[in-house]
């Protein structure tokens, strides 16, 4: 069944640029946006903004603390399935809009020890939850392809309906520039924590499993840190301009944030139909000689060690989809196709599949997270190895970011591209997958081409 609205629906107008509207709920609690950055590019569709849910989950190591309207509880069980609990018991049929209520928040890399048995040598630098999630009941929705905008709910939570005219009031006056006196800084060294070295022992290691059968594919990331202070918004703002892409978002729970620029879809489920869309092959751009860049794009394209580094990745994938998708309903309907973004290309393959009657768009992500493409091949070793080599928890990082709305649709990105920013630190993290054929200064060169854009941006904010 499809309802064409949500119960308490207000078209809005369309602002062009989402920031009008993120910029009236930002200083509300857990303010969010799932930004489409790009409307050029063809999942660059939809924004989606929230604040003030009424439930919050956050993740720290084996406790979720939950905090509703009837009181905080802390639990052991599976935060996965918490979440998916809570989503049933508000479960709404389909709708026009993507999303009009449910979760959105992020799942992070580490939160894979819940699904897998993993080592724990890496230092937890951050010390920020694992999942922090909140349930939300009402959003702001904008379609950049129909070029409308609507504040949209389906009034779980009774504070809706009394501060619906304020809502609506909010959101249709005039307004909602940013703070011009907004700023962010950083100060300092730009620290590393893997050397040239230190990545080419690294790398050696990986190697060395390779030759022994141990793995077929391993990420290797390295994670850059600077000091600084400030409104993260107006670091976003920046970001967005600079390296737009379909799966960006803003997210500031509490007293962090999170900035993300990402590509790279993890899943989607609309109506049951499922999407994942995993990036392996990069190569950077050359804006300045199209020529280059076009040759450049063609090299990615024809790179017989891409594609094989790539079909691993979308058999991991394929295999992930299996556990809880209909038997026999999964494609690879659009395998090894370029994809250009602000400072690099991209081969992006598409795997679909129809989700089993008995799962859930929440099941789903358990049973796919960490995302393959950021794990290696097979995936458990991977991590096992990822544990081993790289000093420090992943964190947010190769994690996800993305809604599950109370009719079961779901979009997700992986959060590669992505910063943080917790305790006065901003940092962010680059990486790639390294298979036999790979050569280290290449896959070390890769590393800092992915990093262009945020360098870029941390050198334009000092």
């Amino acid at each position: 069944m499809i309802q064409q609205l949500p119960p308490l629906c207000v078209e809005l107008p369309y602002p062009g640029d989402s920031e009008r509207y993120f910029n009236k709920l930002r200083q509300r609690h857990w303010p969010v946006m799932l930004d489409s950055a790009n409307t050029s590019l063809p999942d660059g569709r939809y924004d989606i903004m929230a604040a003030d849910p009424f439930i919050t989950l956050e993740c720290r190591g084996e406790q979720t603390q939950l905090i509703t309207p009837a009181g905080n509880k802390t639990s052991s069980d599976d935060p996965f399935f918490l979440l998916d609990g809570l989503l049933k018991n508000y479960s709404q049929p389909r709708t026009e809009l993507p999303f009009a209520g449910g979760a959105i928040g992020y799942f992070g890399y580490d939160l894979g020890r819940r699904i897998e048995t993993l080592p724990s040598s890496a230092l937890d630098a951050e010390q920020i939850p694992d999942m922090a999630v909140g349930i939300y009941d009402w959003a702001v929705v904008t379609d950049h392809q129909q070029q409308r905008s609507w504040l949209a709910s389906f009034a779980h939570d009774p504070e809706t309906q009394k501060k619906w005219p304020d809502l609506v009031a909010l959101f249709t006056e005039t307004g909602g520039k940013a703070d011009e006196d907004a700023s962010f800084k950083v100060s300092g060294e730009l620290r590393c924590n893997l050397s040239k070295n230190d990545y080419n022992r690294a790398f050696n290691r990986i190697q060395h499993y390779i030759t022994e059968g141990d793995c077929y594919q391993v990420n290797l990331a390295k994670r850059f840190e600077i000091d600084a202070k400030g409104d993260p918004w107006f670091a976003y703002h920046r970001l967005r301009q600079q390296n737009a892409a379909p799966f960006s978002a803003f997210f500031s729970p509490g007293e962090m944030a999170v900035m993300s620029s990402s590509p790279e879809r993890l899943l989607q489920v609309h109506d049951g139909q499922v999407e994942t869309k995993p990036i392996k092959g990069t190569r950077p751009r050359h804006l300045t000689d199209p020529d280059k860049d076009q040759a450049l794009a063609c090299d990615l394209q024809n790179s017989i060690k891409d594609r094989a580094e790539n079909l691993m990745i979308v058999d991991l994938l394929r295999n992930d989809l299996g556990k809880v998708c209909q038997a026999g309903s999964i494609r690879v309907p659009k395998p090894f196709a370029l994809e250009s973004f602000a400072t690099v290309h991209h081969l992006v393959s598409t795997i679909t599949g129809k989700l089993a009657d008995d799962q859930s768009a929440v099941t789903l992500l358990r049973a796919c997270f960490p995302g393959g493409s950021i794990t290696g091949a097979p995936k458990l070793r991977a991590m096992e190895i990822i544990e081993e080599l790289e000093p420090n928890r992943r964190g947010v990082y190769c994690g996800s970011i993305g809604y599950i709305g109370f009719d079961g649709n779901m979009d997700s990105n992986i959060t590669i591209r992505t910063l943080v920013f917790s305790d006065k630190r901003l940092r962010f993290w680059a990486g790639g997958g390294i298979v036999k054929d790979s050569q280290a200064e290449a896959e070390y060169q890769e590393v800092h081409d992915k990093a262009a854009a945020m360098l870029r941006l941390i050198e334009g904010l000092r």
